[in-house]
């Protein structure tokens, strides 16, 4: 199994001073996820939870929604010329009965950020895909006042990133601001898929209670995952790129950008943020 850490040694200079010291650094691997023992993608990421990572993954995909759908996951034995385990591979077997859809360019073209080829029909994707729409009913409702503590939270319980300084997080809270889980990872949507995956084994979604806080900003790719997994509120310490905000509009999910202090950006949904924000509009 991978480490979640890896030493090296580094030239270290200091107002002209130079020193070698070891350094540690966030670990990145390749991850290869099959599908019923047909290989769909390859992801970097920092091992660690890969099974919640590729559960979360499908997730996102539609092809998983619930605890039910999953027979099984296990690393790939001889995943390599000589017969050994790499623990870079993973195949998930889905439940009898499950349709599987043939994974083609056009589909995966609204999975990723960086595609450059995203647009109304990548809207128009997540919101025919999902098998969780939003809906918190009742109403989710969260104050200000506790969307400007949840950064600060997350970045207490990131435990890796006090190590390497090189992680991003995602965390799930619930509607009280209680934390539920959080994951790191080198890449902050395989964090996300990590949260989604876990809440799908744990058979806790859809998670139409919770607030999903990352770090960074708020791109496509992260709206879209959290639409999948029927979050009603992502919120981000940086910007939302202008898809994500579209897509947040479009399924009705609340978009907060810029959450850094007692200050930030509303740029979708604000009808769930209560009571001050809600009642002061331009």
């Amino acid at each position: 199994m991978g480490r979640v850490t890896e030493r090296r040694k580094v030239i270290r200079i200091r107002d002209g001073a130079v020193s070698t010291r070891p350094d540690t650094l966030v670990a990145e691997e390749p991850l290869e996820i099959r599908l019923n023992g047909k290989p769909l993608a390859i992801t970097m990421r920092t091992p660690g939870d890969d099974f919640a990572l590729a559960a979360g993954f499908l997730v996102s995909e539609g092809v998983l929604a619930a605890a039910s759908d999953l027979r099984n996951i296990v690393y790939c034995a001889g995943a390599t010329a000589d017969g050994s385990n790499t623990y870079n591979v993973v195949d998930v077997t889905t439940a009898p009965g499950v349709s599987v859809p043939d994974i083609t360019l056009e589909r995966n073209v609204y999975t990723t950020s960086s595609c450059g080829l995203c647009g109304k029909a990548s809207l128009d994707a997540v919101r025919t895909t999902t098998r969780h729409p939003i809906a918190d009913t009742p109403p989710l409702r969260v104050t200000p006042e506790l969307l400007a503590g949840l950064p600060d939270r997350l970045r207490a319980a990131q435990r890796v990133f006090d190590r390497t300084g090189g992680l991003h997080a995602a965390a799930l809270f619930d509607e009280h601001g209680g934390l539920l889980d959080v994951r790191e990872d080198v890449g902050r949507h395989n964090a996300v898929d990590k949260l989604v995956g876990r809440a799908l084994q744990s058979g806790d979604l859809p998670l139409s209670r919770t607030v999903l806080m990352v770090s960074g900003r708020a791109s496509f790719e992260l709206a879209q995952k959290a639409v999948m997994a029927g979050i009603p509120v992502l919120a981000a310490v940086s910007a939302p790129s202008s898809l994500a905000v579209d897509l947040a509009a479009e399924t009705g999910m609340t978009l907060v950008g810029f959450l850094r202090g007692s200050s930030m950006n509303v740029y979708a949904g604000e009808e769930r943020i209560a009571p001050r924000a809600a009642a002061v509009r331009a």
